[in-house]
């Protein structure tokens, strides 16, 4: 694993907004950036496809437990919803992706950070933008270098298995201010279409219930059947609305038991399944058992908010936010460290395979919204 620079493209602005990334550069702060890039060796690579296959099947062993044991007060899942999430699961119902993020220096085996299950975003650029950077600029005919990286095509996959039970109309919903949420909205539109899907997309605000007919409409007192939405489930069970979810028959993607996965408690409910999991850190409802040396996270927080970084005792790090507890506390592992730089790896899985990485990189140890993206290829 080595963190490697080169020279970016010329107006390669304008060609990744060619590409519908035109979020690069916020508030004109590079959060694309390819003037360095990160090299894996396949051996690698291989590590982390087996360390997320093992998470992903230890994950879904971990909802089992959750609704075997009764588990929901622990995920602060308001008791109204605990029917819906259970039947959500034993209907089997769909699931699209979710993405882990893992510590990764190359040498020892991946360590799950926590699981974007519900909303994971950054997957334009790692699907699409960094894939055409890596043939634009070091792919050559006869080149040994590659990407791990067949999400576009696992999504497309994905859509068409999905087409054979349930073949109406997809709505993909977005708030309407967030370039980077509708962007990636925008992108998985275009991969179920791609798919033979009908699709139309709806901004969250726009979104209607129709009190006679029971059930959510769109802007056009269209019943919508099926809905994509980049909007968390956390969200969606606490608001005015949320009561109609009980009664309509919509159906909701990612699916409701993802509450359960898109939520930090399940660090702690793994590692009391799993304690001998090489992919695992230790965690827990309280910092005694996890070790003098933690990191505190909001359960319900997001992009690296409201986390507190606790060495021997004393706090070292603490990032703002809105977000309060319940609190999840994980045992610091340390970050491999590049030029100042630490990176996350997120390993995507898409309809239950292990597809591809991005990676985040950040000069603290907390990955938050404002970190950068960076490629990788592997030789």
């Amino acid at each position: 694993m080595q963190r490697l620079r080169t020279t970016p493209r010329p107006d390669w602005q304008k060609i990744v907004e060619s590409q519908g990334f035109l979020f690069h550069s916020p508030d004109e702060q590079p959060y694309w950036d390819e003037g360095v890039y990160y090299r894996f060796t396949s051996a690698e690579i291989d590590a982390v496809e087996k360390a997320s296959y093992a998470l992903n099947d230890m994950c879904l062993k971990a909802v089992q437990h959750v609704i075997d044991n009764k588990l929901f007060e622990r995920f602060t899942i308001p008791p109204p919803f605990v029917d819906y999430v259970v039947s959500s699961w034993e209907r089997d119902e769909f699931t699209l992706y979710g993405r882990f993020d893992l510590a990764f220096d190359g040498r020892n085996p991946p360590k799950l950070l926590e699981y974007n299950a519900d909303t994971p975003t950054s997957l334009l650029e790692a699907a699409v933008i960094q894939w055409h950077w890596m043939k634009d600029m070091l792919a050559r005919p006869g080149s040994k270098i590659d990407q791990f990286n067949s999400i576009h095509e696992r999504l497309i996959e994905a859509w068409r298995s999905f087409k054979s039970i349930y073949d109406g109309t997809l709505y993909f919903s977005a708030m309407a201010d967030v370039v980077e949420d509708h962007m990636t909205v925008a992108y998985l539109r275009d991969t179920a279409a791609q798919a033979g899907m009908e699709t139309r997309y709806i901004a969250v605000e726009q979104i209607g219930w129709d009190r006679d007919r029971r059930c959510f409409v769109d802007e056009f007192a269209q019943q919508i059947g099926c809905c994509f939405k980049l909007y968390p489930w956390e969200w969606m069970v606490r608001e005015q609305f949320a009561p109609n979810l009980l009664e309509g028959n919509t159906r909701w993607l990612e699916a409701p038991w993802k509450m359960i996965l898109s939520n930090k408690a399940i660090l702690a409910v793994l590692w009391e399944l799993f304690p001998d999991s090489p992919y695992l850190l230790p965690a827990a409802f309280d910092p005694e058992p996890v070790g003098p040396s933690y990191v505190r996270k909001p359960i319900l927080g997001r992009e690296g908010a409201n986390v507190t970084v606790t060495v021997n005792g004393r706090t070292t790090l603490e990032t703002e936010g809105i977000y309060g507890g319940p609190y999840v506390y994980q045992r610091l592992y340390p970050l491999p460290r590049f030029d100042g730089q630490y990176p996350v790896i997120g390993s995507w899985m898409v309809n239950g395979y292990a597809c591809g990485m991005g990676i985040r990189e950040d000069a603290t140890p907390v990955t938050g919204n404002t970190s950068r993206f960076v490629p990788h290829v592997f030789a």
